[in-house]
């Protein structure tokens, strides 16, 4: 049999109609473990993971025992499933709902979302933090009946399947607040789309968790994700993906001409995220990442000179991350996760 990560791998990507009947029939062939504990439910368009290990690590620090869930993985699968702030045992995971994600032909992060709510039952986890893969009101994470949702921000994406606009968008990723007796976000733009029950908290991770015990949380959380404004030897690795992500990174880093290697899936803002990356540096190195989606490095390129006063086309991840080293100035690797990903492999 083959390992747990060569299976999920195997595991088609992308269902092909979006729908919560067969993550719930997943769960009911292995005894609903998502009834067991209470959950805090992240979505949004950019932070989910940060925030939600920045949820985890504040339980924790509480004396809590945690289990959480994120996506995608940058180094390897087995970062998708944590307890109590260290990756669980991804093969004893995933063994627990094989056999029946087979026989149901599972999708992949149907899969791995049924791993990680099964082995926090077994594991008696007083909390779990579900990290929404896309959107919420059909990702396969809105299966839990969270008693806190946290929305991170809403930006323009995944517009085929979520809406064209950011009210559509909102109002799909705030579905996953159906049970939730406090909804914490940024600011009070879409509080309309929040269920009546629900009581509105203005903030972000910290309030998350303190709604969640009902009580404020005196220590500080320190959260390191691979590729999430990671600092690699002098160079930023961060998978920001949409206009709003880049100027989220650029407030974060000191001002220099960077030279930034990139690659951007296809259905991505790419003019625009292209555009505020002109901000960072005046030398782009263009490159595609194994994702099926990802835009071909020449046309990334071309789509680049607008806005690049240096452009460079190289197909291959590690050799355009040496072009891009070889300018001499500082580096920025961004446009992706995916990217990252395969830099990290």
């Amino acid at each position: 049999m083959s390992s747990a990560t060569d299976w999920v791998a195997g595991l088609s990507p992308w269902p092909e109609e979006f729908g919560l009947d067969r993550m719930r029939a997943l769960l009911a062939a292995i005894g609903d473990p998502q009834v067991a504990y209470p959950a805090i439910h992240v979505v949004g368009t950019n932070g989910k993971s940060t925030a939600a290990v920045t949820i985890e690590q504040l339980l924790l620090s509480e004396g809590l025992r945690v289990g959480s869930t994120i996506s995608p993985h940058v180094v390897g699968w087995s970062e998708r499933i944590r307890l109590q702030g260290r990756e669980a045992d991804f093969e004893s995971a995933v063994g627990r709902i094989r056999s029946a994600a087979e026989e149901l032909d599972a999708t992949q992060f149907e899969a791995l979302t049924a791993a990680a709510l099964v082995d926090f039952a077994e594991r008696d986890v007083e909390a779990a933090v579900v990290e929404a893969g896309l959107g919420g009101r059909l990702d396969a994470t809105n299966v839990v009946d969270a008693e806190v949702v946290l929305l991170t921000n809403v930006a323009l994406e995944h517009t085929d399947v979520l809406g064209d606009t950011r009210e559509e968008i909102a109002r799909e990723k705030l579905a996953v607040a159906h049970a939730a007796r406090v909804v914490v976000r940024s600011d009070n733009e879409f509080d309309e789309l929040v269920p009546g029950s629900s009581h509105l908290i203005e903030g972000g991770a910290r309030e998350a968790a303190e709604a969640f015990l009902g009580r404020q949380i005196e220590r500080d959380a320190q959260v390191a994700l691979p590729g999430r404004l990671e600092h690699r030897g002098g160079e930023i690795w961060d998978g920001a993906h949409t206009p709003e992500a880049v100027d989220w990174l650029l407030a974060r880093i000191p001002v220099h001409d960077y030279t930034l290697c990139v690659s951007l899936l296809g259905d991505k803002r790419v003019d625009e995220v292209l555009e505020h990356l002109g901000k960072a540096g005046s030398t782009l190195v263009a490159t595609r990442s194994t994702n099926p989606r990802a835009l071909p490095a020449k046309e990334l390129a071309g789509r680049a000179e607008a806005h690049f006063s240096e452009v460079h086309a190289i197909p291959n991840p590690k050799k355009a991350l040496t072009r891009a080293r070889e300018t001499g100035r500082p580096v920025i690797v961004t446009g992706s996760l995916y990217l990252l990903a395969d830099l990290y492999a």
